[in-house]
Order: C-alpha cells, then structure tokens, then sequence
C-alpha cells in the first residue's frame, strides 16, 4: 500500500510538473507574436537607393541605440521590438542624414514600413 501511494504521488507531481510548461510556452508564443518589426529602405533625394546606409534605430525609454547597415537595395530590417516602447530612427551616408522619424507605442501596427530619405548633411558639433 505504501509502495503503491508513493507512486502515485510520484505521478502527480510529474503531471504537475508537466502541466506548469504549458502555460508558460503558450503565454511565450503569445508575447513573440506581438512584438514589432519595422522596416524600409533608405533613399536618396532622386528617390534612388542608398547601399550601406547606417540606420539607427534609438530605444526611447532606454536611450539604447542599434544600429542596422542598409544592403545593396538600401534595404533595412529591425525584429523583435517592444511595442510598448516608443522609437526613434534615422539614416545616415557620409554627409548626409535624413530627418528622424517616430515609432509610437500607440501605433498598433506590427510590421511597419519606414522610407529614410535622405536629404541635410550632418550637423557639426
């Protein structure tokens, strides 16, 4: 009788055990799905595209910055972005910048397409 309670105990807490990752994957899958991607390219003033471009891409809660190198097509790419945090992105290519661009927490949109032109050259510090 001892033998056989002490088994089934051994089996509910490997059910309990079991049953605890469930959640916890699904609520996992549920928050990656929800993160933001943004993306576009960077262009110059003749609409053409800009290759290796430097898009920053500046967390405005955190005042943390990535970077991005924009590919042969000016195409740039950033994932897995919080939508709960607000952005801030801009391009540069040697001389030039363009203006900096908003990414708001009250946008709703997951994939959001943001076309950098450039345009000024860099202010002097």
């Amino acid at each position: 009788m001892k033998k056989h309670s002490s088994m089934l105990l051994l089996v509910f807490t490997m059910i309990l055990f079991a049953a605890s990752f469930i959640p916890a994957t699904a609520q996992q899958d549920k928050h990656e799905a929800q993160l933001r991607t943004v993306h576009g390219s960077v262009i110059d003033s003749d609409q053409a595209p800009v290759a290796n471009s430097v898009v920053y891409l500046k967390n405005m809660k955190t005042q943390a910055v990535k970077t991005h190198i924009a590919d042969d097509s000016g195409i740039y790419r950033f994932t897995g972005l919080d939508p709960n945090i607000d952005y801030q992105i801009h391009a540069e290519h040697g001389e030039m910048v363009s203006p900096d661009r908003a990414i708001s927490s009250f946008d709703s949109r997951k994939d959001m397409e943001v076309i950098l032109k450039l345009a000024k050259k860099k202010k002097e510090n």
